[in-house]
């Protein structure tokens, strides 16, 4: 039976930094406030007229992680690409990412499934080829969230949080099933769907009743989130999805070598990290200078920990994510 592996790794972020001391010049809000709640002290946001998009920025990690990965742009078998700022309502970036990268008429799919894409996409691309379907699969989570927010104080308690990046993986076949992706784990519960969401534009609320109201204080155009019932959620998902899948491989706590969170908010990380005693050196966490790229944080996060040497050859490494939907899911990989 075949396995797969992550044979390369790469990410992009803007160069525009915002701070939050930049934040309180156009809405009320201050540092210490933002760093309180959610830890983040800068985000990046793509500047006005710059070329970046969700399907660029994915384009420009996927180079990176192709290289790395020693292979060409037609050795890659599928595409799939996971967000919830697509270039557009469709089609999807996916198709996008084929032809800006060259590649043959390989098949492309997009995943919706916010925060927790990232996760969802490697779940898929490790079933494509294990099934010996495929044998190079081009894993991707970005994110254009700036153009999106609401930056007044009104939307101070979202847009505070998000920031714009990608980053991409490939997946390879190997027939060596002690090492790569050992089990995925994922899970739903739509009941709380509008607990974090944005209600219009939807089919339900389309173009012609837009332009008819074209009202700018329609708060059901920007993102909502119910945070503290969010943040409550969240605490008890992440870890039984952490948990889901040490059991699923006979593992124990104590044998993760590295945690790779998706970067919903400091404290969430850390409530985690102490109820699984686990040492800074075992979790990776860069929302202090990135935010909440949702789609894009765990991948951009585990390339930096790779990057940055914290993952060696044999390490036990734990990819987990929660989010809208509410979504959430786990990767359990042995490096």
């Amino acid at each position: 039976m075949y396995n797969s592996k992550i044979t390369g790794l790469g990410y992009y972020v803007p160069d525009n930094i915002v701070t939050n001391n930049d934040l309180s010049k156009f809405m009320d809000t201050n540092d210490e406030w933002i760093q309180e709640r959610t830890g983040i002290k800068e985000r990046r946001w793509i500047k006005e007229g710059s070329e970046d998009t969700s399907a660029v920025m994915g384009a420009k990690a996927s180079r990176i992680a192709i290289e790395r990965a020693g292979l060409q742009p037609k050795d890659i078998d599928f595409i799939v690409f996971a967000t919830l700022s697509p270039d557009y309502y469709f089609p999807g970036c996916g198709v996008q990412i084929q032809e800006m990268l060259g590649l043959r008429t390989v098949g492309a799919l997009d995943i919706r499934n916010q925060c927790s894409g990232f996760v969802y996409a490697m779940s898929v691309a490790d079933q494509f080829i294990k099934t010996g379907m495929y044998k190079n699969v081009l894993v991707i989570g970005s994110e254009f969230h700036s153009g999106g927010l609401d930056k007044t104080t009104r939307g101070r308690g979202v847009s505070v949080i998000f920031g714009d990046g990608a980053g991409a993986a490939v997946l390879s076949r190997t027939e060596d099933n002690s090492k790569g992706i050992l089990s995925t784990h994922l899970h739903s519960e739509g009941k709380h769907a509008e607990e974090l969401t944005v209600l219009a534009p939807s089919i339900r609320h389309w173009v012609p009743k837009l332009l008819e109201e074209n009202d700018e204080n329609d708060e059901s155009y920007f993102p909502y989130m119910n945070g503290t019932f969010v943040f409550k959620h969240a605490v008890v998902r992440f870890s039984q999805a952490i948990d889901e899948g040490l059991k699923a491989n006979n593992l124990d706590v104590s044998d993760i070598n590295m945690l790779i969170p998706h970067q919903a908010n400091l404290r969430i990380t850390q409530f985690i990290q102490k109820k699984f005693k686990l040492s800074d050196d075992q979790v990776h966490s860069n929302i202090q200078k990135y935010g909440n790229t949702t789609a894009a944080s765990v991948i951009i996060a585990l390339t930096e920990a790779w990057e940055l040497g914290k993952i060696k050859d044999g390490d036990l490494v734990v990819l987990a994510a929660f989010g809208s939907g509410f979504t959430w899911g786990s990767v359990i990989i042995r490096w």
